[in-house]
């Protein structure tokens, strides 16, 4: 018999989301009618094969995507009550993301990268907060460095240090080990658990990789569209 959960303790809540994309003539149904609840602070994994819709369903929780059907709350708010421009300040703050092809601005050092996004929302110390999140990952002699001057796994780190400097609730991660080599992966997903525990905040991984999935708390396994298998790791 299952306990109630205290409402509190829930980061996340899907009920039924559906996703269908492609035309009214012809969807493409992507999402199936996944229930899903992520509860504050712990690390998840979502796993699947390539198509079966662990990319699609991260769109929709972190409200990048509108589910067709269903209901998500994040934090208590119904993100599908939200206008876009609601979306966009209910996502600021609340939601780190970790893509696996990095996204930085190639005309910004380090620290621009990770200072401008928490201008644009109104920190005072903007820059000052942008080094100590740098220096928190290993990067405080690159701060002055442009992207393409860095590796892989140090522009990596410079895409964490942007995604948590807000103080995220939750952090997503996309396959964030995607295009690092197997040693600098291991130490990448180090610093993320790290940065998650520093923040308290709920953690949810992408993969396709069952070892990754692994190193959290839970795995949400998928296959076409649907969850079939939810359990402790």
């Amino acid at each position: 018999m299952h306990m109630p959960i205290d409402p509190a303790t829930i980061a996340i809540r899907a009920h039924n989301v559906t996703l269908s994309l492609g035309t009214r003539d012809a969807p493409v149904q992507i999402l199936k009618g996944v229930d899903l609840t992520l509860l504050r602070g712990e690390s998840i994994a979502i796993l699947g094969a390539s198509g079966s819709g662990k990319s699609s369903l991260m769109a929709v929780l972190c409200g990048l995507e509108r589910a067709s059907g269903g209901d998500v709350h994040i934090g208590g708010v119904d993100f599908g009550a939200l206008d876009e421009d609601a979306l966009a300040r209910a996502r600021r703050g609340r939601i780190g993301i970790v893509l696996q092809s990095f996204h930085l601005l190639p005309t910004m050092t380090a620290q621009e990268n990770v200072a401008v996004p928490l201008e644009l929302a109104g920190e005072a110390d903007a820059f000052a907060r942008a080094a100590d999140e740098l220096r928190a990952v290993g990067l405080g002699h690159r701060l002055d460095h442009y992207p393409a001057q860095l590796s892989g796994g140090e522009q990596q780190r410079v895409a964490i240090a942007r995604a948590v400097a807000p103080r995220p609730t939750i952090l997503f991660a996309d396959e964030p080990t995607g295009n690092l080599d197997a040693t600098t992966g291991v130490t990448i997903m180090d610093l993320l658990f790290d940065r998650q525990r520093a923040a308290g905040a709920t953690l949810v991984i992408i993969t396709h990789d069952p070892a990754l999935a692994e190193r959290c708390g839970r795995i949400v396994e998928m296959r076409d569209g649907q969850i079939v298998s939810d359990r402790a790791a």
